[in-house]
């Protein structure tokens, strides 16, 4: 099995709390979201984040084939990171952890997301054709949402 590893980074211009309160919101997800994937959360998002929460979304990555995605939080901690990790969905192996450090008056949001594809060896020939590209694609929507929601 291949894990693949994604890094991106942003400066909110946003304290680390009103960061933190955004982002351990699971209903705040699909605003940050490119609408084309169609996301709605069908459970388990009731209130802020914690350690074992389950929630359960739906998703178009390729119309019109939609599919489901369970995730759990597996860690908190809290102004400082959580973990998400896929427990059914799209991807063999999806772990997600979403950093959150203090720059004055700025929060640094850094997410680290290790993942592998299910079809070997068809994943890993779509990988760099079409799987990381859209990924790609979702973390630069999200940073220009995060950019109209919070200012530059």
């Amino acid at each position: 099995m291949k894990i693949y590893t994604l890094e991106t980074t942003e400066i909110l211009p946003v304290s680390l709390e009103e960061s933190w309160a955004f982002f351990s919101n699971p209903h705040n997800l699909p605003k940050i979201t490119p609408p084309r994937l169609n996301m709605r959360i069908t459970s388990g998002a009731d209130g802020e984040i914690y350690p074992g929460m389950i929630i359960a979304y739906s998703v178009t990555p390729l119309p019109p084939f939609r599919t489901g995605w369970v995730t759990e939080i597996t860690a908190v901690d809290t102004l400082r990171y959580f973990v998400d990790e896929q427990r059914f969905g799209p991807y063999k192996f999806w772990h997600h952890k979403h950093f959150f450090a203090d720059a004055g008056e700025k929060t640094e949001v850094r997410d680290r997301v290790h993942y592998a594809l299910p079809f070997d060896p068809f994943g890993r020939l779509a990988h760099p054709l079409f799987v990381r590209r859209q990924l790609d694609a979702i973390f630069k929507y999200r940073s220009a949402q995060l950019r109209s929601l919070f200012g530059d």
